[in-house]
């Protein structure tokens, strides 16, 4: 190991050093977004990233000159895309009600494909996807949901008439629990228990907190109806059979502001966040994995006071935000730290979410072919409820799936070669938490390939794949565990039931060590891309506050001083 080597000066009061030193543990979104923020708020900001480049589950592979995007494909809320990108140096916005109040006023130019910003077309291109998804079943039906309420009365109308009316007041109370869970409650970060209590009434009033397919239920008599408004907590590692019903808000958030792409795939995003965070004067530094957490004694007790990397450099800073993995913050970067609220007893008590197979394909295109796929598609199996079972309680890998499959080459051709698409299908999977049975994924990982493979020739999604298949390569829970560094090989973070969110959920402002903070998925409020820019604001906030308070403090004793 090199000697240990000081690069940041230390704690607050360091002399002739005039802005405060961050440094932030994972270039993920939430990671970026917290390099953000912290570059508006006139840090000078470092990011430590473990592999060579930035986006954490969101990084991108080329093979064979296909692009496949690792990770998250779901593009929703532009508007906290345009916050961010629209930040300066100095100007954190944090409290920016002409910001809030324009945001639904601008929601329908918005899901019509209008501008999605000044500042977001300065990085990126981001185009409105329709439908939204393409939900399939076994029998051959489909359901285009695209979150206009005439055609998707029209699509219910077909498969399920009987539902008319429950899918009406179904969107009455989902955009009721939108406007107090997100637009109200979506920034606040709950950290004490009397900040829990006061919303639990209006979650008791709105029914948010049954679980999610029970909620459903109150309004569904068809099993198509409760899926088609149930399965998208599965994107964000949520089992919809535990999930609160407060996630119903994920179907008003897409009803409002629609699905986007960027064109070159996420990655292009992670792209455009990191040139952001250098334009603000930020650093990052790949390569650069963390091997502990510092922290400092002072009279006033223990202080987190910057990272030891694996190199045996030491980052210094008055600020350290970590955006790895909750269980990996606690369990190895602060090992050998006492901890009462993060104990390795609670961290590994937690649920945590299930984990992903994912299967990224090239193959090529037919001159005129119309594949019957969207660039979004649901394809569910034989079973939904027993399945769920499978997954999140028995954690045994099943004979059937379901699969979120995605074609952006349908959107955006430059992700394959001429005359050729790229894919990627993922499947819901058990994490390596006390699974069933022993999964060996260096053998059920290619059979799961072939298998899926061949379901999607055999089935006509794409007609002679195998055939005309150029490329392919898989990820497994040994993926996420081994290389991202996610606790169990989980893929979303603590899974979001009712007993871990908010108050419950990890707080992004550490109980055990002052100076440290977390952000992203596991943080409050949860996964997903949008809830991990909230997450960044929300710590934003928090360090903002601490900061002044400790300011205040020492303004305070000073005075005390000089009488």
């Amino acid at each position: 190991m090199q000697p240990a080597t000081q690069t940041h000066p230390p704690h607050f009061t360091r002399p002739g050093v005039s802005r405060p030193r961050a440094v932030v543990i994972g270039a993920g979104f939430g990671g970026l977004s917290m390099g953000i923020r912290l570059g508006s708020m006139g840090y000078d900001t470092t990011i430590v990233e473990a592999l060579d480049a930035p986006g954490g589950r969101a990084l991108q592979r080329e093979q064979d000159g296909f692009r496949f995007d690792m990770g998250p494909t779901v593009i929703t809320v532009p508007h906290f895309i345009e916050e961010l990108l629209a930040l300066r140096r100095d100007e954190p916005r944090l409290d920016d009600p002409d910001f809030d109040a324009a945001v639904l006023e601008d929601a329908s130019q918005v899901r019509a494909g209008g501008p999605a910003g000044p500042a977001t077309a300065r990085y990126c291109k981001l185009v409105p996807i329709l439908p939204f998804y393409r939900i399939a079943w076994e029998d051959g039906t489909v359901f285009d949901y695209d979150g206009d309420p005439a055609s998707t009365r029209a699509q219910i109308a077909a498969l399920a008439p009987e539902d008319l009316d429950g899918y009406d007041r179904f969107s009455t109370d989902a955009e009721a629990i939108f406007r107090r869970g997100f637009l109200e409650l979506g920034h606040t970060h709950f950290g004490t228990v009397g900040a829990m209590l006061s919303v639990v009434p209006d979650l008791l009033r709105l029914d948010a907190v049954r679980t999610l397919f029970g909620f459903t239920k109150r309004y569904f008599q068809s099993d198509k109806m409760r899926q088609v408004f149930s399965f998208e907590t599965l994107l964000v590692g949520g089992n919809p059979l535990t999930v609160p019903a407060i996630y119903a808000m994920i179907h008003f958030v897409e009803k409002t502001w629609g699905i986007h792409y960027v064109i070159g795939g996420t990655f292009a995003l992670v792209q455009a966040f990191a040139r952001k965070h250098a334009e603000l004067g930020g650093t990052l530094r790949l390569n650069a994995p963390v091997e502990r957490i510092l922290v400092e004694q002072t009279k006033r007790g223990r202080r987190a006071m910057g990272v030891r990397l694996r190199s045996g450099e030491e980052i210094l800073a008055d600020v350290v935000v970590s955006n790895a993995d909750y269980a990996t913050t606690y369990r190895h970067l602060l090992k050998e730290q006492p901890r009462f609220w993060n104990s390795d007893r609670r961290v590994e008590g937690m649920r945590w979410s299930m984990s992903l197979f994912v299967l990224y394909f090239g193959f090529r295109a037919r001159p005129g072919e119309q594949l019957p796929l969207a660039h979004h598609n649901i394809l569910l199996g034989p079973r939904y409820e027993a399945l769920l079972g499978d997954i999140f309680d028995r954690r045994v890998l099943a004979e059937d799936f379901s699969q979120y499959l995605h074609v952006p080459s349908l959107t955006d051709p430059s992700m394959a070669p001429p005359g050729h698409h790229a894919a990627y299908t993922l499947i819901p999977v058990p994490n390596k938490g006390g699974v069933g049975g022993y999964i060996d994924w260096s053998q059920e990982g290619p059979a799961l390939a072939q298998r899926v493979l061949q379901y999607l020739d055999e089935r006509g999604w794409i007609p002679d794949l195998r055939e005309r298949l150029v490329t392919q390569f898989h990820i497994t829970p040994d993926y996420f565990e081994r290389e991202l560094g996610a606790y169990l090989g989980n893929g979303f973070g603590v899974a979001p039931t009712l007993t871990q969110s908010a108050f419950f959920r990890p707080h992004n402002r550490c109980p055990d060590l002052p100076g440290l903070y977390l952000v992203g998925a596991s943080a409050q409020p949860g996964a997903g891309t949008p809830s991990v820019m909230m997450s960044a604001k929300m710590t934003a906030r928090l360090i903002q506050e601490d900061f002044a308070a400790h300011a205040a403090g020492l303004s305070q004793r000073a005075e005390a001083v000089a009488h």
